[in-house]
């Protein structure tokens, strides 16, 4: 049997697709259910969220819980505790994409900023349309100096580093303005 990270179960979607268990992931789930249910600014996210990680982390019995599954456990948690209007609204969702701006540009090859773009934005396509709109964009100065063909950073790489940032709001603000997208580049 293959352990799972940290000892935290896999969780699976009713797709059938599985995602490690992430704390970071089950905080940002239970702070938006804490803006839904009129909690701005809700202190006990990261506290719930690390009850839930450690109760996880001690249930040896299953390796995989089902999303449905989680989502009642931390809904029931949430009554418990006299918040059982932030378990209305909580659902667990998807877990944050890593995407690597890196291997985009290798992928694009070397000085090719178009087909850089046109890269960057099937995969935000992608990640919005298909995977719940929250993700992060990381290796953004490397992907310049790759894309540029520098070794150290120029002005030319200020105004590359710009156009993607630009493009990467525009584009996901276009490409699924119905739904909330969240996603850090960095």
């Amino acid at each position: 049997m293959i352990a799972p990270l940290d000892d935290l179960p896999m969780v699976r979607f009713p797709d059938g697709k599985t995602a490690p268990y992430e704390r970071e992931w089950m905080c940002r789930a239970l702070t938006v259910a804490a803006r839904k249910a009129g909690y701005p600014q809700w202190w006990l996210a990261d506290h719930v969220a690390a009850s839930v990680t450690e109760f996880l982390r001690t249930q040896r019995e299953a390796s995989v819980l089902t999303v449905e599954t989680l989502t009642q456990s931390v809904r029931q948690v949430l009554q418990v505790i006299g918040y059982a209007e932030v378990g209305r609204e909580f659902e667990v969702g998807r877990p944050i994409v890593k995407i690597s701006l890196v291997e985009i540009a290798q992928a694009a090859g070397t000085g090719y900023e178009l087909a850089f773009f046109d890269l960057l934005s099937r995969r935000l396509d992608e990640v919005v349309n298909e995977e719940g709109g929250c993700f992060e964009l990381f290796g953004l100065l490397r992907c310049v100096r790759l894309l540029r063909g520098k070794k150290t950073w120029s002005r030319d790489c200020e105004t590359l580093r710009d156009e993607i940032v630009s493009f990467t709001r525009d584009h996901t603000g276009v490409a699924k303005a119905a739904s909330e997208i969240r996603f850090t580049l960095v």
